[in-house]
């Protein structure tokens, strides 16, 4: 794994950072964190080539598995703990993370070199060749990640990664790789800095997209987000007032009654 050259641990395009004041450092965070979409803009070809074979996959009843190490388990844990509010999608995509969940809060030593660990946190899961798993891993040479995509395509599953060094031994391990190329961190090698940011941006992008296609988006509306919070409740009930043309009392007992603006939608529409 050391023939190839890391570009996320080149030195820092800045130097001297603890003589600098809160504002320069401020502004040469915000500096370097401008470049992250365009790396992004500039793989959206590939993220579209993945996209639209994890939709293909989930049509068939497939899920969306991330697994990853440290920042990059926790981006994959995130993105996929809040598609079930935001879409009401319950169980199909699923964030793995090395360690278990305690990992989420504190590092779990030595939990990302296991080749195998991977492949067996999938396997409680009763991983099927409909389902997708996408490694995530800045470095692109995490033993966790990469052991559990080799086991995956071995087992003829759809494997992608999200990694910031082109040509890494996981970019060549996977059918579709996302290499985001954002250059040097700020502080020379922390990759939950632009690194991270690039891959919550192109987790955002898979998982809202696969939900837009699978139907639980509608016009431009949450439809099917969970009704947890009076929050949410109230966003509903205007959903629901803008697409009925009722005020807002209706509005909201019709919500309560059916649970959901997309049930909520079409029994008033029926009814009519």
């Amino acid at each position: 794994m050391s023939d190839y050259i890391k570009i996320t641990e080149q030195p820092s395009n800045y130097n001297a950072l603890e003589t600098m004041s809160s504002k320069d450092l401020l502004l040469g965070i915000n500096n370097e964190d401008q470049k992250i979409a365009e790396a992004v803009k500039y793989i959206i070809p590939s993220i579209t080539k993945l996209v639209d074979s994890i939709v293909e996959c989930y049509k068939k009843g497939g899920r969306l598995f991330y697994i990853g190490a440290g920042t990059s388990g926790r981006l994959g844990i995130l993105d996929a703990s809040e598609i079930p509010p935001t879409f009401g999608v319950i169980d199909r995509v699923i964030g793995i993370i090395a360690g278990g969940d305690k990992a989420i809060r504190n590092a779990v030593e030595n939990a990302e070199d296991n080749l195998q660990q991977a492949w067996r946190d999938l396997e409680e899961f009763n991983i099927t060749n409909n389902d997708v798993v996408v490694g995530i891993a800045a470095s692109g040479t995490t033993p966790y990640v990469i052991g559990g995509v080799t086991m995956a395509n071995e087992k003829g599953l759809l494997t992608a990664c999200i990694t910031n060094n082109p040509g890494s031994p996981l970019a060549k391990s996977v059918a579709i790789p996302l290499e985001i190329n954002v250059g040097p961190e700020f502080v020379t090698g922390s990759t939950r800095m632009k690194s991270g940011t690039s891959q919550k941006m192109v987790l955002n992008m898979i998982s809202t997209a696969l939900m837009i296609k699978a139907g639980r988006v509608e016009g431009n509306k949450m439809v099917n987000m969970q009704l947890s919070n009076i929050k949410l409740v109230d966003r509903g009930t205007r959903y629901l007032v803008q697409e009925l043309q009722i005020n807002y009392n209706e509005a909201k007992a019709i919500l309560e009654k059916y649970g959901s603006v997309k049930k909520a939608i079409e029994a008033f529409k029926k009814n009519v």
